[in-house]
């Protein structure tokens, strides 16, 4: 544990290894082999948790969940979460910092913030929890693959440290599949508003857009529209539209050598500045130095 908050809950930290891949698994619930954190905490990284059988609840910020078999949870640094209630559940647990793929994997690095669902996870920042489902038919691949990680971590063979990352990579791109049509996602959830917002921001992001437009698109009130998304994804229509618009500065950066301000004007930025500004305002780094560390 590194310390606590300023109203007592504790916070725990990555106890990284030296010359060990800072990424650990450990099972949950029945076979869990290490006790867990008892009660409410934060953390400073990433978890990545997977279900093969459900049983009991999570708390997660202000939710409890029930969990179910199939069940992926997503949870971002900064998140508190509470795992003591898990009655009869098994799964695995995937832990590690956010830089831990840095530019080897610049893809998967980036994969994480490629979902306007998914809030982000990239350089640390505080982003949210989001619980995903697998399909039945793909659940015993992904037990498989958890366990290969478990194995690779707890034996050290030859080559393990880039087995470690390619099952990590694996992982993250399995979860980038199960949300892989956020629109055709929120209509089957029944949320046409949502989806509606997503489709007219993924098609329109590009350009100089305001909240204005996404409301005269889904036919309410700036104000309403606002409140709405708000109360169900916990976000502004404005921020949606930053995120998605980084989302894709940032592939461009990686994937491309157009300059920024050619990627600013793509990303629906007219003024230069700003779009550096606003990209170094979200990362911490300026649109360059993102460029610089994301390629080998």
């Amino acid at each position: 544990m590194r310390g606590r908050r300023g109203d007592g809950l504790p916070i725990y930290t990555y106890e990284a290894v030296p010359g060990v891949p800072p990424v650990s698994i450990t099972r949950l619930g029945r076979r869990s082999s290490e006790p867990l954190p008892p009660g409410a905490h934060s953390h400073d990284f990433l978890v990545l948790d997977y279900f093969e059988r459900g049983g009991g609840s999570v708390r997660l910020e202000d939710r409890r969940w029930s969990v179910e078999a199939g069940d992926v949870y997503i949870i971002a640094p900064g998140e508190i979460g509470d795992l003591g209630g898990l009655e009869g559940a098994e799964g695995w647990a995937v832990l590690f910092p956010p830089e831990v793929l840095g530019a080897q994997v610049p893809g998967a690095f980036l994969s994480w913030r490629s979902h306007p669902l998914l809030f982000p996870f990239v350089g640390g920042a505080a982003g949210g929890v989001q619980r995903l489902k697998v399909p039945p038919e793909e659940r015993s691949s992904w037990s498989e693959r958890f366990s290969a990680l478990d194995l690779e971590l707890r034996l050290r063979r030859d080559g393990y440290k880039e087995a470690v990352l390619a099952h990590l990579t694996l992982s993250l791109v399995g979860v980038g599949r199960l949300v892989s049509d956020v629109v055709e996602d929120l209509r089957l959830k029944n949320e046409p508003l949502l989806a509606e917002v997503f489709r007219f921001i993924e098609e329109c992001y590009g350009e100089p857009i305001s909240l204005k437009d996404v409301a005269r698109a889904v036919s309410l009130t700036p104000g309403h529209l606002t409140t709405v998304v708000r109360r169900k994804t916990g976000r502004t229509v404005l921020e949606w539209i930053s995120e998605r618009r980084m989302v894709e500065a940032r592939r461009l950066l990686v994937e491309t050598d157009r300059s920024v301000e050619e990627i600013g004007r793509a990303c629906g930025h007219t003024d230069p500045a700003y779009f550096v500004r606003t990209f170094r305002r979200a990362h911490g780094v300026t649109p360059l130095g993102w460029r610089r560390a994301g390629r080998p």
